[in-house]
This record gives C-alpha cells, sequence and structure tokens, in this order.
C-alpha cells in the first residue's frame, strides 16, 4: 500500500465526480476510471482537471496534476464574490450569488467543491439546465473568471472607486 502514499500538499483538494468507464473486448470487459479533480489554495486560486487511468488512486493523481497546470486567480470580497454571475459552459449553466457572512455555501456537489478549493465561505448558487459534473464544473469556472472587483471596473471605465460603489 506505500506505493500509494501522498505527501501533504499545500492545496485543497476536491474529488467532484468518479466514472467508471468500461470497454467490451473480446475477454470481457476492460474497466477505466475518470476522476475530475477541484484544487485550491482557499485564497482565490483554483483550477479543475480530469485524470483517466485503469486504477482509481493513479486517475485521481492524474487529475490534480492537470488540475495544477490550469488554475486562475478568483476576485473575492471578503468570504464571498463582488457581485451575482451566471457561469456558462455548453449546456451547464450556474448562477452564483453573494451572500451575508454566516451563510454558508449553498451550492450543489460540483459547485460546493470549487467554492470549497477556492475559499469562499458564503455564496448561494444554483446549477440551471445541465447536471453533468463536467459542465457544471467548467460553468463555474467561466462565472468565476469574469468576476471584476470595483477597483477593476473603476480602472477599466477610468473613474474612482467611490464613483462606482455609489
Amino acid at each position: 500500500m506505500a506505493r500509494f502514499e501522498r505527501e501533504p500538499s499545500e492545496f485543497i483538494e476536491k474529488l467532484v465526480s468518479l466514472n467508471r468507464v468500461s470497454k467490451t473486448v473480446k475477454g470481457g470487459r476492460i474497466f477505466k476510471f475518470a476522476a475530475l479533480m477541484v484544487v485550491g489554495d482557499g485564497k482565490g486560486r483554483v483550477g479543475f482537471g480530469l485524470g483517466k487511468a485503469a486504477e482509481v488512486p493513479e486517475a485521481i493523481r492524474k487529475g490534480i496534476e492537470d488540475a495544477k497546470k490550469n488554475m486562475v486567480n478568483v476576485t473575492l470580497s471578503g468570504t464571498t464574490i463582488p457581485h451575482e454571475v451566471i457561469g456558462e459552459f455548453g449546456a451547464g449553466r450556474v448562477i452564483m450569488k453573494p451572500a451575508a457572512p454566516g451563510t454558508g455555501i449553498i451550492a450543489g456537489g460540483p459547485v460546493r467543491a470549487v467554492m470549497e478549493a477556492t475559499g469562499v465561505k458564503d455564496i448561494r448558487a444554483k446549477c440551471l439546465r445541465s447536471n453533468n459534473p463536467q459542465n457544471v464544473v467548467s460553468a463555474t469556472f467561466e462565472g468565476l473568471k469574469s468576476l471584476r472587483g470595483p477597483e477593476e471596473v473603476a480602472r477599466i471605465r477610468g473613474k474612482n472607486v467611490e464613483e462606482i460603489v455609489g
């Protein structure tokens, strides 16, 4: 069992979905596993990856490596997100709304995993249309990537933060 011992990582690693797929050959069925992993540092950096292998731990390890390769930075305001946003990817659509401190993460499985890894503590989210974990996670990422803080909006529009915030 020592083969699968892992050193503690500085990242939060979440297994979103584990899918077993089979291929039928002359001698019977060959099973392979696809692991959808979300990796984040809990401070706004987060990534996701898909690992495929004949063994579960190997698929998870590949998924984590893939997730670390495509990390994105997310704009947070305190423990929540700066504004409401809808993320779309394929048929997956995720609506995310900021929530007051103490609300907690009100979200379904795949979205919850992404939020916990990102470091968001208070949010309300709803998956619309597709429930496919891969599309839901991708849609969540599209939404998080499109978040803009007041400083960024002010810079783009050439105004100061007080004018934007009101």
